[in-house]
């Protein structure tokens, strides 16, 4: 699955050696710790932008001793920057959805191997071997997006099931329905915007135990927006499923939070999601709170891995989170807007 070679990274005057695939190893906080401060100090003497922004606030290596203190980018950086720690060439910029037409956020990916490897370990840390399923695709608006990084990662994903059946619908609704009754007794996995799985609902309903949905990307300001636990009632009901889960990404990241249950999302071993006061990036919020939320991104070696982002969300532990909407002063963004 690896293809990578270890990669040697020069930071002044000593060497650091970040192998990309230790990254995808990472299994205590301990090792999370120490490959977060390996990658805080490669970007902060590799790119500029982030630099100029450590700098702005004080922060440099020498002050940090864990990942809390690390300084997170706004990621309004993507809009009108070019966020990159290394001079390579770009691959291709993926390019976020919305329902504006200007100040998109971009993504330069130097090497789509690495984003490959992260969505597909995340998949398997998840939800198991990826060759058991058949993955259906109901992602009409990202379709449109010929940059989206959601759509070149749910296409890997269906190449990588092995299955004829596998693959995407835009709004071809009675051939899903179709797909969906043939495949009834298999294990199928249906990724669906939000909105569209509301529609397919509006017209036909199922009884569906084997399959599991994965919704994602919120109403795209098609419908009204209803809070999740009501969201995954409806699903639960139409599709005849107790199967009901969520992915949290966006368009900045190269990896994917996921929720398999209630609306509570985890993180793979490389990726932390931390709570933040509203008007200050690095003083965090104790569980149960409800702050900003900042995004470690271990994967993003090439771009940033420290995200103060434009959503709402509050810690139930350590380990998991709940995404509760977006500041009132943010773009729309098709990232689990349940407001």
């Amino acid at each position: 699955m690896f293809n990578f070679i270890t990669m040697y990274i020069i930071l002044n005057t000593f060497e650091y050696m970040i192998n990309i695939k230790d990254i995808f190893k990472i299994k205590t906080e301990d090792e999370f710790e120490l490959m977060a401060n390996k990658i805080f100090e490669f970007q902060f003497n590799n790119n500029n932008i982030y630099r100029s922004f450590c700098d702005l606030i004080n922060k440099n290596p020498c002050d940090v001793t864990n990942s809390k203190q690390i300084p997170f980018l706004p990621v309004k950086f993507f809009k009108s920057h070019k966020v990159l720690s290394s001079n390579k060439s770009i691959e291709k910029t993926f390019i976020s959805s919305g329902t504006t037409k200007t100040n998109f956020s971009k993504h330069h990916i130097i090497d789509l191997k690495l984003y490959e490897s992260s969505f597909e370990s995340s998949f398997k840390y998840f939800f198991g071997d990826i060759k058991e399923y058949t993955i259906l695709a109901l992602l009409p608006s990202y379709l449109e997006n010929k940059n989206s990084s959601l759509i070149y990662m749910i296409n890997k994903l269906i190449l990588k099931t092995n299955k004829q059946d596998s693959g995407f619908y835009l709004n071809n609704y009675d051939e899903l329905r179709n797909k969906l009754i043939a495949l009834k007794n298999q294990k199928v996995l249906l990724f669906g915007v939000t909105f569209a799985l509301l529609n397919l609902l509006e017209k036909f309903t199922f009884q569906l135990p084997n399959l599991t949905i994965i919704e994602t990307g919120g109403m795209k300001g098609r419908r009204k927006e209803i809070i999740r636990e009501e969201l995954h009632l409806i699903i639960k009901q139409g599709f005849g499923t107790d199967l009901v889960c969520s992915e949290y990404g966006m368009t900045e990241l190269l990896s994917q939070a996921y929720s398999q249950k209630n609306g509570v999302f985890q993180c793979p071993p490389w990726m932390k999601v931390l709570i933040r006061e509203p008007q200050d990036a690095l003083s965090f919020k104790n569980n149960g709170s409800t702050g900003g939320v900042n995004i470690i991104d271990l994967a993003n070696i090439n771009s940033c891995s420290f995200i103060a982002t434009e959503d709402l969300g509050r810690n139930k532990s350590k380990s998991e989170f709940e995404i509760l909407g977006r500041f009132d002063n943010s773009d729309i963004r098709g990232c689990n807007q349940m407001v």
